[in-house]
């Protein structure tokens, strides 16, 4: 497995994009991510989005089988995702069977059995202010080349000026959502959630997260569905 800083140029050409900018924020970065397969060679691409305030899960990928793949990070709270987040660096591993099963004990062998093969992780952000993931997956193994990892870079570029663009519109309209905000708002569900089960069990907010992500693992569901059945009150937690 091989995890490095990344600091090259954008290498190659500039990937054309094929959103529009009436498309909303979901829809542009959904544009990034689909280029991205085909500039690539990848299965899949997703986008997660992280805030200061903690919200942080998937904001879209290019197709719904690596939607779920993107989710599951959230779910089991392990993967390159939160990993590249959490250092400012990409994560590379070429090779999910080299080593990545011990790093992510219950993500990894996941991914490996839905076909997955290696998994590269970018940043977005501008200087130290982290915005989310770019994560691209491949069902062969192998490193990417010097200018894949430069047009993977200049993805996660376009996926950040999706997000900023979107912010701009925001603050400019009103009543506007978009951006960052757009994509936070589908995950204020899981917040108000936590805090249903904290009170339902008597635990702490982060044990409550634990328990709803533990249940949507073993369900086998996504955990934004699992959170609004929670809501809803489809769905209860009981004391053991």
């Amino acid at each position: 497995m091989d995890d490095e800083a990344v600091h090259e140029p954008r290498a190659g050409t500039t990937p054309a994009e094929t959103s529009s900018p009436g498309d909303g924020v979901i829809g542009r970065l959904k544009g990034v991510c689909r280029d991205a397969v085909r500039a690539l060679s990848a299965s899949g691409v997703g986008v997660s989005v992280m805030a200061g305030n903690g919200v942080r899960g998937m904001a879209t990928a290019s197709d719904p089988a690596t939607e779920r793949i993107e989710e599951l990070q959230f779910t089991v709270g392990e993967g390159p995702c939160v990993d590249a987040f959490a250092t400012s660096r990409p994560v590379l591993v070429p090779d999910l069977a080299d080593g990545a099963m011990g790093r992510w004990p219950i993500y990894a062998p996941a991914v490996h059995d839905a076909g997955i093969r290696a998994v590269f992780a970018f940043p977005m952000q501008i200087g130290a202010v982290r915005l989310g993931v770019l994560d691209v997956f491949r069902t062969l193994p192998g490193s990417l080349s010097r200018e894949e990892l430069g047009r993977a870079l200049t993805f996660a570029d376009r996926a950040v000026t999706a997000l900023l663009d979107g912010q701009q519109r925001a603050t400019t309209t009103p009543n506007g959502l978009d951006g960052l905000d757009e994509v936070i708002e589908r995950r204020a569900e899981l917040f108000q959630a936590q805090g249903m089960v904290m009170v339902q069990l008597g635990v702490p907010i982060a044990e409550a997260l634990v328990r709803i992500r533990a249940y949507a693992y073993a369900e086998n569901r996504p955990l934004n569905d699992v959170a609004a059945d929670i809501v809803a009150r489809r769905l209860r937690f009981d004391r053991d």
